[in-house]
């Protein structure tokens, strides 16, 4: 079979320009978007501690913040996970640019670049898309900050539940401190149990996609 040439792109001093200015907007948008999910974070890690606080300020205080906190916990991850798939947009196109363009420039010591490389991106600007779905994102959102804000919270409740008003004499005296209104310590717990274990599983399934892609692609190979 006869040996196939791979021909590069060379760009013009014009088109160099032009690309080193698109590379400084995307890699400030994904600045402005990383802010803005930093933003969401801080604002559930103060929600926790505030509802720590409020609960452990005395014997007598209820455990109830601990709980109703998880809402809004919750709410906020996803909030997150919206704003991390625009914020992936932007900083997945600066990692193809820098892989495709800037690397092999520094590696080879002239302007070419690698084959269709730069139709690759401008598809992706002529028909803008997320790269990555809602669960994805969740699912890093909760491998990077979520898994570990959850494990605060289940550990603060079950704390509380154990010594206040007083240090717990059995197991069951904690499930019985954890009934709230007609909802009995059982379901309560239960239901904390499934709420964790499902932070679990999508970062689990998500994790493992993710490095499937990767493998597969090679990393900063592809959007997304």
């Amino acid at each position: 079979m006869p040996e196939t040439t791979t021909q590069k792109r060379e760009f013009t001093q014009a088109e160099i320009g032009a690309l080193a200015h698109l590379y400084r907007g995307e890699v400030y948008r994904s600045t402005i978007w990383r802010t803005r999910l930093d933003t969401t974070t801080n604002w559930s890690v103060v929600s926790l501690g505030a509802a720590i606080s409020l609960s452990f300020s005395s014997a007598e205080a209820s455990s109830l913040p601990l709980l109703l906190v998880g809402v809004l916990i919750w709410t906020l991850m996803v909030l997150e996970s919206r704003r991390y798939r625009y914020f992936n947009v932007w900083r997945a196109r600066a990692r193809y640019i820098e892989v495709h363009f800037y690397a092999p420039m520094l590696l080879d010591g002239d302007l070419h670049t690698e084959e269709n490389w730069q139709k690759v991106l401008a598809e992706d600007y002529w028909r803008p898309d997320y790269h990555v779905s809602l669960f994805t994102a969740m699912g890093r959102r909760i491998r990077r900050n979520y898994l570990w804000i959850l494990s605060v919270q289940m550990i603060a409740y079950v704390g509380k539940l154990i010594i206040h008003p007083e240090p717990a004499a059995s197991l069951q005296e904690v499930v019985d401190r954890a009934d709230t209104g007609p909802l009995p310590g059982e379901l309560i717990l239960g239901i904390g149990i499934v709420y964790l274990g499902a932070f679990l599983v999508i970062a689990q399934i998500t994790g493992r996609r993710d490095a499937q892609r990767s493998a597969q692609r090679g990393r900063g190979r592809a959007l997304g």
